[in-house]
């Protein structure tokens, strides 16, 4: 029985994807949080909280690239000419956060004002982008074998800029839920009062999501209500819900650690989850399955190999330094 190389690259790629969503997610959602945060102390820490490894976080978005890229060229040239505006603006994003991040931390107290607005800016346009690339993509593009047919505004429609604000509540949810672990004092209490209402607007996203996508598109209301599949899937919202009622308790009372993150990262993994049955077993919606998609085998075996080496380094180095840098982040500690 040979390798399935096509379910191995789709399960890298899906998997570098969603590791990007865990480690980029939250400090994304720190500079989501800065407006409701105005005290430039409690800023400083925030930032200081990820500032020994945010940018090694990006490191997945590559692997996921260059996965794409290497084992479904075909999908890779269609996702880049349909979207390759929401693209360039999440990248100039990235960037301009990035710029920000650097630069607060050196500006003087006339500049630094406009620094952290940069840094709200910058990660606010990432994530937006991000969200609505998404939304284009589960929408489907026109295509004829190879090639891209729709226009270079496709991708701009009320579902992509509704998943694009979505995705915001979603990083800001998950920053909140971080900073309930690295902070203390007043922030931390901050942090806790913000996760309440961002945890329902979640669950209000998820839902219109949920509802939205089956009515707009039959084949996924095919996939998800047909039987046997619902027996087989029902248990997606089920989670969704228990997982919900558990992080509203966790929120309610004293210090409560780690477990509203570990909660919203299942939460989103859940959110993860149902994304990958709508589509499955497409790679481009509506109608591209990874085996059309795919490269020849042997382009195939020969990428498998170097990422089977390269993503446990990743992984022990994300790992290390996360263990390195652990535990509260107090006002004038951190990065300078």
């Amino acid at each position: 029985m040979g390798i399935d190389l096509p379910i191995i690259w789709a399960v890298i790629i899906a998997f570098g994807l969603m590791m990007y969503v865990i480690m980029d997610g939250f400090d994304l959602g720190i500079g989501i949080l800065f407006p409701f945060v105005p005290r430039r102390e409690d800023r400083d820490v925030m930032v200081n909280t990820v500032a020994p490894a945010w940018d090694g976080n990006e490191t997945w978005l590559v692997l996921g690239g260059a996965g794409l890229m290497a084992a479904f060229p075909l999908a890779y040239a269609v996702v880049l000419s349909a979207l390759y505006i929401p693209l360039a603006l999440m990248l100039l994003g990235l960037i301009w956060r990035g710029v920000a991040f650097e630069f607060r931390f050196k500006a003087d107290e006339h500049h630094k004002p406009f620094w952290d607005k940069a840094f709200m800016l910058g990660s606010a346009v990432a994530t937006f982008f991000q969200g609505a690339s998404l939304g284009a993509f589960l929408n489907g593009f026109q295509t004829e074998g190879p090639r891209f047919l729709g226009g270079p505004m496709d991708w701009l429609t009320p579902f992509s800029v509704f998943t694009g604000l979505g995705l915001m509540v979603a990083y800001a949810l998950l920053g909140a839920t971080w900073l309930i672990i690295k902070t203390e004092g007043a922030l931390h209490d901050r942090m806790v009062a913000l996760a309440r209402p961002a945890l329902l607007a979640l669950l209000a996203v998820i839902a219109m999501v949920s509802l939205w996508t089956p009515l707009a598109h039959p084949a996924v209301a095919e996939r998800w209500f047909s039987l046997p599949n619902l027996f087989f899937f029902a248990p997606v919202p089920l989670l969704v819900g228990l997982t919900a009622l558990l992080l509203i308790r966790a929120l309610r009372g004293g210090d409560p650690g780690a477990t509203p993150f570990l909660l919203v990262l299942f939460l989103l993994f859940l959110g993860y989850s149902g994304l990958g049955i709508s589509i499955w077993p497409n790679i481009i919606p509506p109608d591209i399955s990874i085996r059309e998609a795919a490269a020849p085998p042997q382009s195939m075996g020969f990428a498998l190999v170097g990422a089977l080496l390269i993503i446990p380094v990743i992984l022990t180095y994300t790992a290390w330094s996360y263990h390195v840098f652990r535990g509260k982040v107090r006002a004038g500690e951190g990065y300078h």
